[in-house]
């Protein structure tokens, strides 16, 4: 009883501490001997084939080990006998193994079977420096080694021992012959197999698969792969006499058999299959060249690409030709028709276009830039034919790398020209005008204001910027060709097309927005001569520009761009006085212009549709070609705000505060900033402008979302600097526009306006200086809307209120108001009022209905009342204090009468008698 133990409970879950052993021992290594089995089956790996019998007779485990699937796998793949053809070699071979060994038995002489006690032997004639290849790691080891070939032994034939087993056995008979002459073992294998070039290819690319060192079937593998390399090199040059033989014949079929046997014997050492090479080394085209690059300029240094036409009408017609039939005859993984077309393009092509832009750049810049765009665009035809002939054996993307590959050399000088090219372009465009505009300082007998001569200028806005946006759905000439070389659509000219072109132009001009003349501004063509068009209809875009042509056909019917009218303008007449009131000053409208704008929208929109050319580039030149177009949209922009708008806008400014209205006879409106309001519609109309274009051209190559980019910077930068400069010139405005008011009022008001006679009727309407006043205001305040945006508007209209508050007050005080004279005051505050109210700002309204109430104060009779008035502080909602409302009742007429009562009304005292002086 003494041996026994206690029970102890038993444990129904391990706890974590006891698991981890667990696992740890499940994933131990095994070990045969004192290696593990990895570093076993790592070693064996790299062990010939001929000493795995002598491994396997180690011990079972190792004889295990050297049967393991993961060594064999390996050896099996790299046959690559997921070729078909590959695979059809072994069964050929197999087949004629069997067929050799059913002749020698019917060959041999008959034997008689004799026993005696020595029992059988078989023999085998083995030479002695064979008898390391024995395989007996695929038998059993207890089984005796005999000189046989490998027997499998596997149960199952699917396995990658016995596969490989199958394919070592029907390829290593062919190694004995490998230390013959090429031309012997190229007779040996031809022997072995069934006669045909692609069987013999195959097998001698499965042979050389075969000595490899991944497998080392046999000690002597190096030696026999390089004598088997030159047998494989002796047979493609064999394959290609038969090659060049059939191209002579034009037998596709023969030229078809010869390439896909060369292609399998090629081991794609060499940078270029030597076939195709050869093939395309012999195409006419590479020397047959009767063409002229320099036939592109014409004698006036012009471009003129009709000879480049004809140029890449040869090209694509020989890529057509001869690319279809590599197509059909060569394999398509070895890609002879892209190889032969990147030599078409960068010998033949680039060649060509080389000279063409080394002489452009010789010429001009300008011309370096065409041409470059140009030339790409011609170039890019390549792409369709190279998709055209491949079929679906080619993509789009390796036609196009052809192109980028072939023009990408001379992509970095393009992009750095083209904006180095543009930004003098740009200064010229703004210099130009300001001599313009000093040219025409002492023509003022025009009137120019014809946004403010328009029943509707919002509606003149929309219409200017309709017929700006159809001009930007006309093409841009990239490929410049002769005129009527196509479809007979003209770079300029009298055509259908031509003629929508400068209708669109006449549409932007401003003689023709009131409706007036309809001749063309000399500034909305081209600087130069009159018949060249501002935007020129490109040739290669011709079905555009048909669609564009029948969509502006309506606009020959339209004489006048105003809208019904729907609101009283200003007449002609008044704006011309305003304009002739300014004396010897220089008139205002000079100072900013649609047509700068146009010009470099114009000039930025030339250079972006050459740079939209290169967009689909790769890599960094596409990178490049992205950072560029926005560049030049980002110095247009420069060019236009710092350069045009904001110096506009300051020299106006500058003008208007030097204004003296007390200097001019026109008392009814101000003249700079009648003016000044016109440079607003401009200026709204260019920010307008630049959004169509935003829109139209660069939203496409950006994210108009992403704050961070440079051109939405940079854009919100010339949107905030055109806001500011309006912003600086209102204020301005509002002080010259608010010393006119004040000037009308002191002007038409009678000395006794507010005193009249005691049996002078009373008329209780406003005075002449008051309806004065209020139509200057709204004449001035109706012409901003529309021009700018509502909150500065807003901000406008609330500092005229709050200026008029002023004025008004400081009017008031200067007056001796007698009671029948309150009652015209306050028909004047009522006239005032009124008008402010119309201008639907809240703050300014309450503010006037507080001091419509204090004209109240002028019309009471008795003292006390008064009194009770001025202590009231609720009846004008805080806005004036007790002593503010004080300081006007002492403008009554009678105030020395009531002044007493009112005193010690208010304050209950009178100075006179309660005040001891001491």
């Amino acid at each position: 009883m003494d041996k026994f133990k206690t029970l102890e409970p038993l444990k129904l879950y391990s706890t974590p501490t006891s698991a981890s052993p667990i696992r740890k021992a499940s994933i131990a290594p095994q070990f045969v001997g004192r290696l593990p089995s990895d570093l076993h089956l790592l070693t064996l790996s790299y062990l010939p084939v001929p000493d795995f019998s002598a491994y396997a007779r180690c011990s079972h485990a190792t004889a295990a080990l050297a049967e393991s699937e993961r060594l064999w796998e390996t050896r099996w793949k790299s046959l690559n006998m997921d070729n078909k053809r590959l695979g059809a070699v072994l069964d050929d071979l197999e087949e004629h193994s069997k067929g050799r060994a059913a002749e020698s038995r019917a060959a041999a002489p008959p034997t008689i079977n004799v026993d005696d006690e020595f029992g059988d032997f078989a023999s085998v004639d083995v030479p002695p420096d064979e008898m390391g290849d024995f395989v007996g790691a695929f038998q059993n080891p207890t089984t005796p080694i005999t000189a046989s070939l490998w027997t499998n032994t596997s149960k199952s034939n699917s396995t990658f021992r016995a596969q490989y087993i199958r394919a070592h056995n029907l390829l290593k008979p062919l190694t004995k012959a490998l230390s013959s002459p090429p031309h012997i073992i190229l007779n040996d294998l031809a022997t072995a197999v069934t006669p045909s070039l692609r069987l013999e290819a195959s097998t001698l690319r499965l042979l050389f698969l075969f000595l490899s060192q991944t497998i080392q079937p046999v000690r002597k593998w190096r030696e026999y792969k390089f004598a088997f390399r030159s047998a494989m090199d002796r047979f493609d040059a064999n394959l290609l006499a038969a090659f060049d033989h059939a191209d002579e014949k034009g037998d596709e079929d023969g030229m078809r058999e010869a390439a896909e046997s060369s292609w399998l014997v090629w081991d794609g050492a060499s940078s270029d299959w030597e076939m195709g090479k050869v093939w395309a080394e012999k195409r006419g085209i590479f020397y047959d060249q009767p063409w002229d690059p320099l036939a592109n300029f014409t004698k006036d240094r012009h471009l003129a690409f009709d000879a480049m036409d004809d140029f890449m009408s040869i090209v694509l017609k020989a890529l057509s030709d001869h690319g279809s039939r590599a197509v059909r005859v060569f394999p398509p993984e070895a890609g002879v028709l892209i190889s032969f077309s990147e030599r078409v393009a960068s010998e033949v092509v680039g060649e060509y276009i080389s000279t063409v832009l080394t002489r452009a750049r010789e010429i001009a810049i300008d011309v370096f830039l065409k041409a470059t765009a140009a030339s790409f665009r011609e170039a890019w035809k390549m792409v369709d034919t190279i998709i055209a002939a491949g079929g679906e054996s080619t993509s789009r993307t390796s036609a196009e790398d052809v192109v980028f590959r072939m023009f990408e050399s001379n992509m970095d000088e393009y992009l750095d020209e083209e904006t180095e090219a543009i930004k003098p372009a740009f200064e010229a465009i703004c210099k130009d005008w300001d001599r313009q505009a000093s040219e025409r300082q002492t023509h003022t007998g025009d009137a120019s204001a014809r946004f403010l001569t328009s029943q509707n200028p919002s509606q003149v806005k929309r219409n200017v910027l309709a017929s700006f946006t159809n001009v930007l759905l006309l093409p841009v000439t990239i490929v410049p060709r002769t005129v009527g070389a196509v479809g007979g659509a003209l770079v300029s000219g009298g055509t259908a097309v031509g003629g929508a072109a400068a209708q669109g132009i006449a549409m932007l001009n401003p003689q023709r927005w009131g409706g007036g003349t309809s001749n063309v501004h000399e500034g909305y063509q081209k600087h130069g001569d009159g018949n060249e068009m501002m935007f020129e209809i490109g040739t290669d875009e011709d079905d555009e520009a048909e669609a564009i042509a029948e969509k502006t056909e309506s606009w020959n019917g339209q004489s006048d761009l105003s809208a019904p009218t729907s609101a009283a303008p200003l007449s002609a007449g008044t704006l011309q006085n305003a304009s002739t009131s300014l004396d010897h000053m220089e008139q205002m409208d000079t100072l900013l212009s649609l047509d700068v704008a146009l010009e470099l929208i114009h000039t930025s929109r030339e250079s972006l549709k050459r740079l939209e050319t290169f967009a689909a580039y790769p890599d960094r030149i596409g990178d490049r070609v992205r950072d560029t177009i926005e560049e030049v949209f980002i110095l247009m922009l420069q060019a236009l705000g710092d350069g045009h708008v904001k110096p506009g806008f300051s020299r106006a400014t500058a003008r208007m505060t030097a204004y003296k209205p007390a200097e001019h006879e026109e008392t009814t409106s101000v003249a700079p900033l009648l003016q000044f309001f016109e440079l607003v519609h401009i200026g709204d109309t260019i920010q307008s402008m630049i959004q169509v274009y935003f829109d139209k051209e660069m939203a496409p190559h950006i994210d108009k979302t992403d704050f961070l980019n440079s051109v939405v910077r940079e854009k919100k930068r010339f949107e905030n600097s055109l806001d500011d400069s309006v912003a600086g010139g209102l204020n301005a405005g509002t002080e010259v526009l608010m010393n006119q008011v004040e000037h009308i009022i002191l002007r038409l008001t009678a000395p006794r306006e507010y005193y009249p006679p005691e049996n002078a009727a009373l008329d209780l309407k406003p005075t002449k200086g008051c309806i004065e006043a209020i139509k200057c205001l709204e004449m001035h305040c109706k012409l901003l809307k529309g021009s700018t945006s509502k909150e500065v508007l807003e901000v406008f209209h609330q500092e005229v209120g709050i200026r008029l508050i002023a004025i008004l007050q400081k009017h008031i005080k200067r007056q001796i108001i007698s009671l029948s004279g309150g009652f015209q005051v306050i028909a004047d505050l009522n006239a005032y009022h009124s008008f402010i109210a119309s201008l639907k700002v809240p703050s300014i309204t309450a503010d006037f209905a507080h001091l419509k109430m204090l004209g109240h104060v002028y019309v009471v009779e008795d003292a006390k009342d008064l009194a009770q008035i001025v202590r009231d502080v609720t009846r004008y909602g805080g806005a004036y204090r007790p002593e503010d409302i004080y300081e006007f009742i002492q403008r009554r007429s009678d105030w020395k009468k009531i002044e007493k009562t009112v005193d010690k009304t208010m304050y209950n005292l009178s100075f006179k008698e309660d005040c001891i002086i001491t």
